[in-house]
């Protein structure tokens, strides 16, 4: 017997429908219910003998999820739907108990809720093994000069090490907040029922310890239209994508033949169709593309949920897409670039002449008027001036005469030239987290901390 007189219009039932995507559910669906029927015989709501026939039909069901060989037939809904027929398909009637003491939308939270905390820790690991390559390439190229760029104009000089690892820093951060959706997930909806708790005296502590669980959802409400775990992940993943935007869009212009300071291998690279000479950073193109498609996926929820009632509505059906899209774009993304930067190569002239440019010593020179009792303003002016001389004359800094130091301050002397030789003013950036080495040493080895 149905409530409904018709049945429903082939329309609505591809739009409703949502087994074509939400059976990446399964395995979590058949755990949650496993643990589900355990707590009904615990608490006398089943027998033994029930809870083991529906224990054996789910481990059945399981395998075939596992296999590629589960029979979905056209009426299945949705996973949940299709994993309690099969059951009742293997276990006869005892099938139909399962369901007791819940709900579609308690069971749906709690699997999606599963689901996002397994692939935070997914993500976890992998941001913390791309985080641990860059503190790897950073030790190898400890003290390779680079010019460090400011609207992409040569600025100051840095070590190639020092940019690595603010990609390195990057990733740890995206890393501690992917353990902070983690402890989003921690509360288990399961046993709030449709939205106002349950008829039978269950335990839903027994469950929530058997699912990994540290608590249960507090209110029966919030439990089940509760979605923040799946935006605190997409928030996270966005982050992060963007971080291997900006790598992404690094490499990019490094391996021009403008730039020339790195080459991808060729594992990580795509030729042209009609230029035979052509090799293309296509992966680090790509880290650079996906971004928005993830923080586009964050923006779509948050319109999905921003003026939605409690408590739940089938507009949170919308959530799953965004999330497993994200999901395996950010897992993509991540191991992309760990593979490319596991074999990139730098070449150490390039940057080092590049980062030779005396240009970039300006700061240093206004510093060494600043020890010599010249307000910074005044010898930043100072120096623009020695700066407009040479470029006029298409001169070098250093060769620039004492006269036309002195025209432009008597506190300019020896010193100046000496500053400019070989780069020696890599080594004043002596602040903590600044570019000289024995910062760099610091820094690497406070990063390799965080990440044990």
């Amino acid at each position: 017997m149905s409530r409904f007189a018709e049945p429903q219009d082939a329309a609505f039932r591809a739009l409703n429908d949502s087994l074509s995507f939400d059976w990446r559910l399964g395995p979590y669906d058949v755990q949650q219910s496993r643990a589900h029927a355990s707590m009904l015989a615990a608490q006398g709501i089943i027998s033994d003998a029930e809870r083991d026939q529906l224990h054996a039909a789910l481990d059945q069901a399981e395998r075939e999820l596992g296999e590629g060989s589960f029979p979905f037939a056209d009426g299945d809904e949705d996973i949940h739907t299709a994993i309690e027929r099969r059951v009742t398909e293997l276990a006869g009637r005892v099938g139909g108990k399962l369901h007791t003491a819940r709900s579609r939308n308690d069971q749906v939270a709690t699997d999606v809720a599963m689901f996002v905390r397994a692939h935070a820790h997914t993500a976890i690991d992998r941001t913390a093994r791309l985080a641990t390559t860059l503190a790897n390439l950073a030790e190898t190229h400890l003290d390779w000069p680079m010019p460090g760029y400011t609207h992409l104009q040569r600025a100051q000089p840095v070590y190639l090490s020092h940019h690595l690892l603010a990609y390195c820093w990057m990733l740890i951060r995206d890393r501690n907040r992917f353990s902070a959706v983690v402890s989003a997930t921690a509360a288990l909806p399961l046993g709030a029922g449709a939205l106002a708790g349950v008829n039978f005296d269950t335990d839903r502590e027994l469950v929530a310890r058997e699912l990994g669980f540290a608590a249960v959802a507090e209110n029966s409400i919030d439990a089940v239209s509760n979605r923040d775990f799946v935006l605190d992940y997409l928030a996270a993943a966005a982050t992060c994508a963007t971080h291997l935007s900006r790598l992404g869009a690094e490499i990019v212009l490094w391996s021009s033949e403008e730039f020339g300071f790195c080459e991808v291998a060729d594992a990580w690279a795509s030729g042209s169709s009609i230029m035979p000479q052509k090799k293309n950073p296509d992966a680090a193109e790509l880290l650079r593309a996906k971004a928005p498609r993830v923080s586009a996926h964050l923006v779509a929820l948050h319109g999905v949920l921003h003026g939605l009632p409690l408590t739940y509505n089938k507009d949170m059906q919308e959530d799953k897409e965004h999330l497993f899209d994200a999901a395996d774009t950010i897992e993509l993304c991540l191991d992309a670039a760990d593979g490319m930067l596991g074999s990139i190569r730098f070449s150490r002239d390039n940057l080092a002449a590049a980062a030779a440019d005396e240009m970039l010593a300006a700061t240093d020179v206004a510093d060494l008027l600043v020890r010599r009792g010249m307000p910074f303003r005044e010898a930043h002016g100072v120096v623009a001036g020695l700066v407009r001389s040479a470029i006029d004359q298409d001169k070098a800094l250093s060769d620039l005469t004492r006269e036309e130091l002195t025209r432009h301050s008597p506190l300019l002397d020896d010193e100046f030239y000496a500053l400019l030789q070989d780069g020696a003013w890599l080594e004043t950036k002596r602040s903590q987290g600044g570019t000289s080495l024995p910062r760099v040493r610091e820094q690497l080895e406070r990063a390799r901390a965080s990440l044990a």
